[in-house]
């Protein structure tokens, strides 16, 4: 048995950034993770792989799309997949084995296993039942299905098997249009794949601004995606390497069937929880299964801890990683703090999506008086040269105080973009100080200024 200040069940990037400030701020520290790598879902089968496949058929595609329009002639290069999942995994390796030498770095043990806690102050692994001061949930989320649908990561697959198909499918089936179905079935789609999402909802990425959401679902379908809306699925039915998908068109109960070699199932993601022995513990549960915390981060059982896709709030790494350094904060004794309200989201096609804050129609539910600034990424320079031009960016600005709500961005690094504007909103600045920042040119980052003029006497370029 050993005793440790702080013991973080799960190495995500909620666990581990939360096991490294917690060693940082001088706290003996130990981290339980049962895969034999570190990083969790994020970086083994999650965010990490699916950029990694996402970069890789965004360079097919330029070089199909676009080298020849700037006098890159030969032919198109053809796809090795065997290779190209042999890049994913290198990729993967060296994220995991950084997070390693991280822990190294830090003299935080890596308690190798599953977890759990079978009384206060006490994580058991394997065998092995070691005290704790402090104990942090960081075990993220699995991915969720439907009803009458079986997923045996071969044909019918969620996020992890679709990271790791044997071959490239001639027709996949996407259920659901969220930030996981729409990029991988963008990857797909670059690379050969008849690809149709079916969506329960009229619109695709729920929550999202609805202005971004028509003209992201209009750049889709343009790529080649199709898609079915307002369909609910009712089962998938597999044979030896096939696939047929049945489901329901809300508007007029017909019935419909779509075949595919390939049925990826993006319908969200679920706490997980299993097997930490809360409910012996008497941890309060939402209704959706997550693990009820206070604004500390603290669970109704003393020392106990959650964050990340655990606890209520966005499925998100940053989120997660937030509220790992927020929590470790608050264990040392000092004040840790996440501001909810300045949380981006991303989602990594091309265009690329961002967003931050509020979105018009949450503002007009608010009855709250504001302006929008708006500008086209058809008169940002860099944009047309680089074939980027597709997009806008958005900012919403109180009517009277010009301070930024929200803004969303479809465009050229939309994800590295919306980091300007967190900041800002970070500092209660208004859309003004924005205008009046000096914005290095060509850059995309000047169609973020000319939104921010627009919310005042005008864009100069539009």
């Amino acid at each position: 048995m050993a005793n440790y200040d702080v013991i973080v069940i799960g190495s995500g990037p909620g666990g581990y950034v939360a096991a490294i400030r917690c060693a940082q701020l001088g706290l003996k520290t130990a981290c339980v993770e049962g895969r034999d790598t570190l990083g969790g879902t994020c970086l083994n089968v999650g965010c990490i792989p699916s950029k990694a496949l996402l970069h890789a058929s965004h360079q097919l595609h330029e070089a199909e799309h676009n080298f020849a329009k700037m006098g890159l002639k030969g032919k198109s290069p053809s796809v090795d997949w065997k290779q190209m999942l042999a890049y994913k995994d290198d990729v993967i390796g060296q994220n995991t084995k950084g997070i390693e030498f991280l822990f190294k770095k830090n003299k935080i043990d890596w308690l190798k296993g599953w977890g759990t806690i079978p009384e206060k102050g006490r994580v058991k692994v394997g065998d092995d039942v070691h005290e704790a001061k402090n104990i942090i949930i960081a075990t993220g989320s699995d991915s969720s299905s439907l009803p009458g649908v079986e997923v045996d990561e071969k044909t019918v697959v969620t996020s992890t098997g679709a990271l790791e198909l044997s071959k490239i499918p001639k027709k996949m089936v996407v259920i659901g249009a969220g930030v996981i179905g729409l990029e991988l079935g963008s990857v797909y789609s670059r690379l050969g794949t008849e690809v149709t999402v079916v969506e329960f909802l009229d619109h695709i990425t729920p929550g999202m601004d609805g202005e971004v959401q028509k003209q992201f679902q209009k750049l889709l379908k343009k790529q080649g995606l199709e898609f079915v809306m307002g369909a609910a699925v009712q089962s998938v039915e597999t044979m030896k390497t096939k696939a047929k998908v049945h489901y329901k068109l809300r508007k007029d109960d017909s019935e419909h069937t779509l075949d595919a070699d390939t049925v990826l199932v993006a319908t969200g993601r679920k706490p997980f929880t299993d097997g930490l022995g809360l409910d012996a513990l008497g941890v309060k549960m939402s209704e959706r299964g997550q693990i009820e915390t206070d604004d500390q981060w603290r669970t109704n059982v003393e020392g106990l801890y959650a964050i990340g896709d655990a606890i209520a709030g966005p499925m998100l790494a940053h989120k997660a990683e937030d509220e790992g350094m927020a929590a470790a904060e608050v264990i040392a004794g000092k004040h840790g703090h996440v501001n909810y309200g300045v949380i981006p989201g991303v989602i990594y096609t091309h265009p690329e999506v961002a967003s931050v804050g509020q979105t018009e129609e949450e503002l007009k539910d608010a009855d709250r008086a504001y302006k929008v600034g708006k500008f086209s990424f058809m008169g940002n320079g860099r944009a047309k040269a680089n074939f980027a031009a597709d997009g806008f960016v958005k900012i919403l600005a109180d009517k009277d105080t010009d301070r930024i709500l929200g803004a969303h961005i479809i465009g050229p690094m939309a994800g590295d973009l919306i980091h300007e504007i967190c900041v800002a909103m970070e500092f209660g600045a208004s859309a003004e100080d924005l205008a009046l920042t000096c914005h290095a040119h060509p850059t995309y980052s000047e169609a973020v200024r000319e939104a921010a003029l627009a919310c005042g006497d005008g864009a100069i370029h539009a």
